[in-house]
């Protein structure tokens, strides 16, 4: 489907159906399913993850395995919310084989899907777990440990960047990590909008994935 093709798309159902029959790139060979997302259409906060894992191209639904549950965990404890309740996403829909790192032709491939997903969903922020989704998200390679928890404005959006939960499960200082900027995604998702300046002045005038 080309760009203009998908701006017509104007619900998660149709994006996710034809998702489901996609077979743009190799990866459609050798998914199990395609992992689209889950979550309200409504959320005010979306969640972005690099790829589906194995226990998520089994089930179809993202973050279901170990890192899902902690940030199952950290959604109860610290948001007091469900995952009905906010939106998650990952930038590929489809497995890598083995769990490699995506390859650019892939991310290239499922931009698009995912640009559009934001678009119809609208949140108030988005949240990216993880240096990989972050990069994509930012167009440019970031180093997680000095962008995590800080908010970044582009375009008039409002991007929180914040560790893998995968990272937390054998680290407990990373786990404490994802644990304070919880607590700072809380603050804002209390309040409309909050005077704090990009973390970088040359995305000021950039928009989320780059546009």
């Amino acid at each position: 489907m080309s760009e203009p093709e998908l701006a017509n798309i104007t619900d998660l159902d149709d994006l996710e159906r034809y998702i489901n029959e996609c077979t743009a790139c190799p990866l459609a060979e050798t998914r199990t399913k395609v992992v689209f997302g889950v979550g309200s259409p409504a959320a005010d906060l979306m969640f972005i993850g690099e790829a589906p894992g194995f226990h998520e191209d089994q089930s179809g639904e993202p973050f279901v395995g170990a890192a899902g549950r902690l940030l199952d965990e950290l959604l109860d404890t610290v948001l007091g919310l469900s995952r009905s309740d906010i939106y998650i996403a990952n930038v590929l829909k489809c497995r890598p084989p083995g769990n490699r790192d995506p390859l650019p032709e892939e991310i290239e491939h499922c931009l698009p899907f995912l640009r559009k997903q934001d678009e119809l969903i609208a949140p108030k922020i988005v949240c990216t777990l993880g240096k990989h989704a972050t990069s994509v998200v930012l167009r440019k390679n970031i180093s997680i440990s000095r962008i995590h928890g800080k908010l970044v404005r582009l375009g008039g959006r409002r991007l929180f960047p914040t560790y893998h939960p995968a990272a937390g499960l054998y680290n407990g200082s990373t786990k404490q990590l994802l644990i304070e900027d919880f607590h700072k995604l809380k603050h804002l998702l209390t309040v409309d909008d909050e005077p704090e300046p990009p973390v970088e002045e040359s995305q000021e005038q950039m928009d989320l994935f780059g546009r």
